[in-house]
This record gives C-alpha cells, sequence and structure tokens, in this order.
C-alpha cells in the first residue's frame, strides 16, 4: 500500500481541516491534504441548514464549531441512470436507507456523516454515504479528540520511503 494515500479511508477531520483539501487536476475523486490522496471523510457536528428536495436530494450542513461542511445525501436511487444496471432489490434498499437517513437530518441534532469527497461548482462537499445521529452530547468533543490524535499521530507523520 502506498504510503501517502488514505484513499477509500473514512479520514476523520474538522471542518477547518475539510475545507482545505485540494483537488488533484484530472482526478475528481481524489483530494490532497499534507501529501497524502483522500477520497473519503467523516465529521460530527449540528445540523444547522436543511433544503429537502423529495426523491431527489437533501443537502445540508454540519457545524463542528471549526467551520461548516456542505453535505448531500441524493434520493433519487430509483430514477437515476447510475443505478439502472443495478439489481432493483438491492436499488430499493438503497434508497430506502438513504430515505431513513434524511428523515432523521433535522435542523439542531448532532450528526456523524460519512461519504465521498466531492466538489459542486467548485466547492468541497460530502457525498453522504450514511449518517448516525448522536445521542451522546459527548460525541462531538470525542470526535474533535479523535480528529486531533489521528492527525498528530497519522494523517501529518511525515513518511519517508525506504530506498530500493
Amino acid at each position: 500500500m502506498d504510503a501517502l494515500q488514505l484513499v477509500n479511508t473514512h479520514v476523520k477531520l474538522l471542518a477547518f481541516d475539510f475545507l482545505t483539501l485540494k483537488p488533484i487536476p484530472h482526478e475528481s475523486t481524489i483530494f490532497f491534504r499534507k501529501g497524502r490522496r483522500l477520497s473519503r471523510a467523516e465529521t460530527v457536528g449540528i445540523v444547522v441548514s436543511r433544503d429537502f428536495k423529495p426523491n431527489r436530494f437533501i443537502k445540508f450542513d454540519i457545524d463542528d464549531g471549526t467551520g461548516c461542511i456542505p453535505c448531500i445525501l441524493w434520493l433519487n436511487h430509483e430514477s437515476s441512470h447510475h443505478f439502472s444496471r443495478r439489481c432493483p432489490s438491492n436499488v430499493r434498499l438503497i434508497a430506502q436507507m438513504a430515505a431513513d437517513f434524511a428523515s432523521q437530518i433535522q435542523l439542531g441534532v448532532i450528526g456523524r456523516v460519512r461519504g465521498k469527497i466531492s466538489r459542486y461548482r467548485g466547492n468541497l462537499q460530502i457525498t453522504v454515504s450514511d449518517v448516525v445521529i448522536e445521542r451522546d452530547p459527548n460525541s462531538q468533543i470525542l470526535h474533535w479528540l479523535d480528529c486531533l490524535r489521528l492527525a498528530r499521530n497519522c494523517y501529518d507523520k511525515v513518511v519517508v520511503l525506504p530506498s530500493t
């Protein structure tokens, strides 16, 4: 495994860090953070905005205290050509899960969001794959501590590759 990659790993990030990610030219799904390649992220925060379009999407912002991360959860699985080649029963299951996630996303709740890092009109966002509504009021500060620990011990580590 390339030591500079964290691709396909949900990297725990605070908004101030997420919003500084740099896109890789000609790679719409990969982003750089201090030389490391990322494609997925996880964040925890309060839902501070919500724009719901039935059977299309729900856009919302997660505020973790360091900034707001825009998120989008697609709800058009059954009408999207992207899913047309998949097994219909699997598509229905994915659509039902997305609808369940969308119903949980309410203003003021603390949510844990995971998904793909993407850009829309030049702005970073998370294309949501799953949502967990946190019941523990300490979950946000615990996420902060995880982010700081992982940044110091993993994400920011200088990797020395052995010479061959």
